[in-house]
């Protein structure tokens, strides 16, 4: 699916190609002629990449920067492809990312413990290295100028350590990876969007992520532009929104901590049904089993990540 969003403000998103159909965008900033892509989905968003250069009228010497919010894989994945594509692009990312960027073999490892070996090898497929002289580490306050534009970058942990999310004052806009939670387009009502929290392994850390949405609301973007999936406006609302539903996934984690083998399983269970029931207070209609199919995947590490978080935390 070629999913095509234009903003009419120099900022693009299009259908990674990622396991379902508008599950992951990817972002592209264009200004004067010249292109930042933001987060690169897998190995699979290259074609979609490259029609969507041609659909502006633009080819790959047109890319000066690929940027990464983070290096989990369903952002990073495509990263080596796209660079190998993009033969004028710098890879942008956390100084805590670059090395993995540089040499994957341990990323791979470490995706592959949670996902397994035969998920990895379908969905991801090779993850190929970028030549280190090829990546700029943005710390906090890194400034990326696109043909004059500037793309400020801001350290915002919580989802993980080597997360940033990209703020384009142009445009009004933040591009926040996962930071912003997820909202997909399916579970829009009337125009009305809902958002939750993603709280996925390894690095979940509940205090640093409610600190990171607060320095991003009290920028006051137009809108945030989320990975999983794209503009989100009335950000002030929805940032109350994400915030009620952090406190209240810890919560539910919390309250079975002591549930010992049962734990992971109650504690998806518990958090199915708060989303369930909200979404219904939300207005959306989808058949509960459409739901969970959305759902899946984000279900099952959302639990993953609050077990994590919770194993974390013992004495």
């Amino acid at each position: 699916m070629f999913d095509w969003r234009d903003y009419g403000n120099g900022i693009v998103a299009f259908d990674a190609g990622y396991v379902r159909p508008i599950l992951a965008a990817i972002h592209m900033v264009v200004e004067g002629g010249r292109v930042a892509f933001i987060d690169t989905g897998s190995n699979d968003a290259l074609p979609n990449a490259l029609a969507a250069l041609g659909k502006l009228g633009l080819d790959v010497s047109a890319v000066d920067y690929v940027i990464l919010t983070h290096i989990h894989l369903d952002h990073a994945g495509g990263a080596g492809s796209l660079m190998q594509a993009f033969p004028n692009a710098r890879l942008v990312v956390h100084p805590r990312g670059a090395r993995h960027m540089a040499e994957p073999s341990k990323l791979v490892a470490g995706v592959t413990a949670v996902y397994g070996a035969e998920y990895v090898a379908r969905v991801y497929g090779n993850i190929l290295p970028i030549p280190a002289d090829r990546i700029i580490e943005a710390p906090d306050g890194h400034v990326v100028s696109l043909n004059g534009r500037e793309l400020l970058c801001l350290d915002t942990p919580g989802h993980a350590r080597h997360h940033i999310c990209v703020v384009d004052k142009k445009a009004g806009a933040v591009f926040t990876g996962d930071m912003f939670g997820l909202s997909y387009r399916e579970l829009d009502v009337d125009g009305r969007q809902f958002i939750f929290p993603t709280t996925t392994p390894t690095q979940f850390e509940p205090e640093e992520m409610r600190a990171s949405i607060n320095r991003l609301l009290a920028l006051q973007p137009e809108a945030m532009y989320l990975t999983h999936y794209s503009r989100v406006p009335s950000v002030q609302a929805q940032g109350a929104a994400l915030l009620r539903h952090l406190d209240t996934l810890v919560a539910l984690a919390e309250a079975e901590r002591d549930a010992g083998a049962l734990r992971h399983q109650r504690i998806k269970q518990t958090m199915t049904d708060y989303l369930l029931a909200e979404i219904r207070k939300h207005g959306c209609q989808l058949p509960e089993a459409t739901l969970l199919d959305i759902w899946a995947t984000d279900l099952e590490l959302n639990a993953q990540g609050l077990c994590v978080w919770l194993d974390s935390r013992k004495p």
